[in-house]
């Protein structure tokens, strides 16, 4: 799946997921889109992350695979090599924002305050993570940011849930949400053990709702 106009338009809610088997990966990607969610955020967080992303590229093209948790520019240039299509980071120093720009990659920088996201705009990005969201205060901040700061927009994440989701998409700021609550580490080891996703497929496609 190709990469056009906003990431943060394409789906309310991206899954941001942490994959310890790789073999996971194709069944777990396959069951969000069939939940209505092409998008993923496979979190750079364990061993298996990056053969987690090759393999979703290569057997899941239409969805949108991204690696997260891109902490230096190797990540991103390693991101890149396996088959991303995006990248997301927790904060934004320069070498790391300089390394991402290089991948040719879209991607959205971490943000917590209103000091880092100016430097971000100075880049010419206006499109960023906040992160971490509930605790760098939630909607109170982005509501608070949004009229002196309207060229920014951003995707929240960090101790989001299911039923806060719709008070940060509701923000005229707030494109989309980071969503960890989508694939819980014992519904997935189950969906693996069993070969039914259909639980995840379920949690996506009422995340696919909101």
């Amino acid at each position: 799946m190709s990469v056009e106009g906003s990431l943060l338009d394409r789906v309310p809610v991206v899954p941001v997921v942490v994959v310890d088997d790789a073999a996971t990966a194709v069944p777990l990607a396959r069951a969000l889109v069939a939940g209505g969610l092409p998008v993923i955020e496979l979190t750079l967080r364990t061993p298996a992350a990056l053969d987690a992303i090759r393999a979703i590229a290569d057997e899941v093209p239409e969805i949108l695979v991204g690696a997260g948790t891109v902490l230096t520019p190797g990540q991103a240039k390693q991101a890149l090599d396996a088959g991303a299509q995006f990248l997301v980071s927790p904060g934004a120093t320069p070498d790391l924002l300089g390394g991402m720009s290089d991948t040719g990659l879209p991607f959205l920088p971490g943000t917590a305050t209103v000091s880092e996201v100016l430097a971000v705009l100075e880049r010419g990005i206006t499109e960023m993570k906040f992160f971490p969201a509930e605790a760098s205060g939630g909607t109170a901040f982005l509501s608070s940011i949004a009229s002196p700061v309207p060229a920014a927009r951003f995707c929240p994440t960090g101790g989001i849930t299911a039923a806060t989701a719709p008070s940060y998409l509701a923000l005229p700021n707030v494109g989309c949400v980071g969503g960890s609550w989508l694939t819980p580490k014992d519904v997935v080891a189950h969906a693996a053990a069993t070969g039914d996703w259909t639980r995840v497929e379920t949690l996506a496609r009422e995340a696919s709702a909101l």
